[in-house]
């Protein structure tokens, strides 16, 4: 089988059209076409009213040896990668040692708890959340009643913060071994649409995510792992051995109770504020990171499209239209587009009282009226916020604390218009553009909860994009504040074994310990940090 890229279509090609392109490119007769899957299509859309479709595709020749000769340094055509997982251990047959331990039950935490299972290593899954289900009620409570679970809600509970999100499953990370291949079987096999096989950037949604880590969990569980919820971990365990090492030897859980554990996977996601502080304080090495700070921008998904597609807006192979943006600023700083969610909402996403958060989601139709988008400025350690690894963390506080006051005290967000960003005025009613997010928007002066130099980048940036996308800087387009978990505040650091610097036995993973910033991406290290674990157990 060869892998044959970037054949380009009409958008309303005919479905003959595909294969005569393949015969034309390749210059071989129809009949010498045995078969052809697609493995992935995107689209052009430089030239927005004449759109064109991208394909790759995987076929088999007649005479596949004569066609690779005859296209030798192509670098279109090449033979098909074998994209098959392969586990490089699994557990000796009968065994029954000291089963590993993952805490967090978002997607790093779930696919590392679903290959320890296939592997034979029956883990234990801990999350201080709720299922799926009841999460999603509480985090409803929050959305429609200004009622917020610390416990359970966006940031907290089974599938992880990428529950409630646009469900997005691309990234781009270096991937030699497939491994993203092995997330999306894996994610058809749990009831996702067969197209996030091939499309460009899939994507799947909030109420199909639900369903899919409900079928995920009971294969974990049918394979022998154990979940259990609203378990939260308060503190760990360390030995002291006689050469200076560190090893963690078990868990001290909510309940008062202790868990013993020879190898335990933090994939804790980027809110676990009080694991992170519990970790330091034990001394586990770990370090501030990048991250980035904003608000979630919104406009009417016509606007987008139109913007993208010109007249093929609404054509239904291009679906809701997104986009991605960065500038770099006088002042230093780089603004850019983060978690663009067509036809979705605003949502509140915090995980503390007292504190407002935004976010982004849509479902897999994309069929809402608002695009949004976080509208975010980088920041760093040295320069934003010294003082420790856990500076990051009193920095974001600080900020979503003022946001609720800025909102009202009620959980509602404080919200601006573009225009009245732009001339340094607080926005006393929404226009055109009616913004989303649940339980409500206080028109205000943004200015009161985002650092100043954040203001003074977001306004140079918005024009800019302006021209690059009509009606962005639009008066009437609403902001809302703030946008503070773009990707973890720290980093726990881990060497090439996949166990912390300093302490044996424990493994950092995902989002939250740093390696990893979206589903895919957290669910490929769920998978490294599991076959870590398990090379590590079979050799001891």
């Amino acid at each position: 089988m060869l892998r044959l890229s970037g054949l380009t279509l009409p958008l309303d090609h005919e479905p003959d059209a595909l294969p005569a392109a393949i015969c034309e490119r390749l210059g071989i007769e129809r009949e010498d076409l045995r078969e052809f899957t697609i493995f992935r299509r995107g689209n052009d859309a430089r030239r927005r009213n004449a759109i064109l479709l991208v394909y790759t595709v995987d076929v088999v020749l007649a005479d596949e040896g004569g066609v690779l000769e005859r296209f030798a340094g192509d670098k279109d055509l090449r033979p098909t990668p074998d994209m098959t997982y392969h586990p490089p251990v699994t557990a000796p047959e009968g065994w029954s040692g000291k089963r590993p331990v993952v805490i967090g039950a978002g997607p790093c935490g779930l696919f590392a708890g679903l290959i320890l299972a296939q592997m034979g290593f029956r883990p234990i899954i801990l999350d201080r959340g709720k299922v799926v289900r009841q999460r999603t009620k509480d985090t409803w409570g929050l959305w429609r009643r200004s009622e917020f679970n610390p416990d359970s809600n966006v940031q907290f509970g089974e599938g992880g913060a990428g529950t409630f999100s646009d469900g997005k499953l691309y990234c781009r990370v270096k991937d030699p071994r497939f491994l993203g291949r092995k997330v999306l079987e894996e994610f058809v096999r749990a009831g996702a649409p067969d197209d996030i096989l091939w499309e460009a950037h899939p994507h799947i949604g909030t109420f199909r995510l639900v369903t899919m880590v409900e079928s995920i969990r009971r294969t974990i569980e049918e394979l022998g792992g154990e979940y259990r919820w609203q378990t939260r971990v308060d503190d760990i365990a360390l030995d002291h051995l006689p050469d200076a090492r560190r090893q963690l030897r078990g868990l001290y859980l909510q309940d008062g109770s202790f868990l013993e554990a020879d190898h335990v996977v933090f994939a804790i996601g980027h809110s676990a504020r009080p694991t992170f502080e519990m970790l330091h304080r034990q001394g586990v090495h770990m370090e501030a990171k990048p991250f980035s700070i904003g608000v979630r921008i919104e406009h009417p998904q016509s606007w987008v499209d139109r913007a993208r597609y010109g007249n093929c807006a609404g054509h239904p192979d291009l679906g809701a239209a997104a986009y991605s943006l960065v500038h770099h600023c006088a002042n230093g700083r780089s603004v850019y587009s983060f978690c663009m969610c067509p036809g979705g909402r605003v949502v509140a996403a915090t995980s503390e009282e007292g504190r407002v958060v935004t976010n982004g989601m849509s479902q897999y139709s994309r069929a809402e009226f608002n695009a949004n988008s976080g509208l975010v400025v980088g920041i760093e350690p040295e320069r934003d916020y010294p003082g420790g690894p856990l500076a990051g963390i009193e920095f974001q506080r600080h900020w979503e604390s003022l946001a609720f006051v800025a909102g009202g005290s009620t959980y509602a967000a404080p919200g601006q218009k573009v225009g009245d960003f732009l001339a340094g005025r607080p926005s006393t009613e929404i226009g055109q553009v009616q913004p989303s997010y649940k339980p409500g928007v206080t028109m205000t002066d943004l200015s009161q909860c985002l650092p100043a130099f954040a203001i003074e980048a977001m306004r140079e940036a918005l024009p800019v994009f302006g021209r690059q996308i009509a009606r962005y800087d639009d008066p009437d387009v609403v902001m809302t504040g703030v946008e503070t978990r773009t990707s973890s505040p720290v980093r726990i650091t881990r060497g090439k074994d996949f166990q912390s610097l300093n302490t044996e036995r424990l493994f950092p993973a995902g989002e939250g310990a740093g390696y990893a910033g979206g589903i895919l991406s957290a669910a490929i290290d769920g998978i490294k940090v599991a076959e870590a674990v398990a090379r590590s157990i079979v050799a001891a």
